[in-house]
């Protein structure tokens, strides 16, 4: 049985079309499909991606409301899709108990940096404002903190002889589009009660 997989943007979706092509012919096949895509943007480009391939979309607009009437509004949107597992993919939006309590343990984020050394925005710009030779990409369990989760996977960037900011998140994407799918599939192919539970 294939894991029913919510994807939540806020952009352009580079990482969630990775995930698409990943869950129809890469490692992520036959163990889990994307069953929403859910964007904080309404004019996000990646929306548009993710319905041309066929994805149900949502939008659901930060604009007005506060913390917890957001997180509210998430997981009520999310609800319907019914996903076993939800991948943060450049989604510009802390969650809150709303979310994390229903889908305590299966939220799972990408992050360009170290998270034991940078938190937040701007992962790839503090790498190459520090001078980096090389920087990592973590993939973790979202909690309550910024960035703060269980490390599930990481891998370095080798930023040596980048001229540009522009070629370190380059760099920085091509690992990221490939770390993810990998380590999504290590977590949902050894998680035992995966799928079909009812968060």
């Amino acid at each position: 049985m294939t894991a029913r997989l919510a994807i939540l943007i806020s952009g352009r979706g580079s990482n969630m079309l990775a995930l698409v092509e990943a869950c129809r012919a890469g490692p992520l096949r036959g163990v889990c499909e994307p069953c929403v895509v859910l964007s904080s943007d309404p004019e996000a480009a990646g929306l548009a991606r993710a319905a041309a391939l066929g994805i149900p979309t949502v939008a659901v607009p930060a604009l007005g409301l506060g913390r917890a009437s957001y997180d509210r509004a998430l997981a009520e949107a999310l609800t319907p899709f019914a996903p076993d597992w939800i991948a943060l993919a450049g989604f510009m939006r802390i969650l809150g108990p709303q979310v994390l309590g229903r889908w305590a343990g299966r939220v799972v984020n990408i992050h360009p940096a170290d998270t034991r050394r940078h938190q937040g925005l701007h992962g790839y710009a503090w790498a190459w404002e520090q001078g980096l030779r090389e920087t990592a990409i973590t993939v973790h369990l979202v909690d309550a903190g910024l960035d703060t989760g269980p490390i599930l996977a990481q891998r370095p960037v080798d930023l040596r002889g980048a001229a540009s900011l522009a070629e370190v998140e380059a760099r920085g994407l091509a690992v990221e589009h490939a770390l993810y799918a990998e380590a999504l599939r290590s977590l949902f192919t050894t998680t035992r009660d995966l799928p079909g539970q009812d968060p």
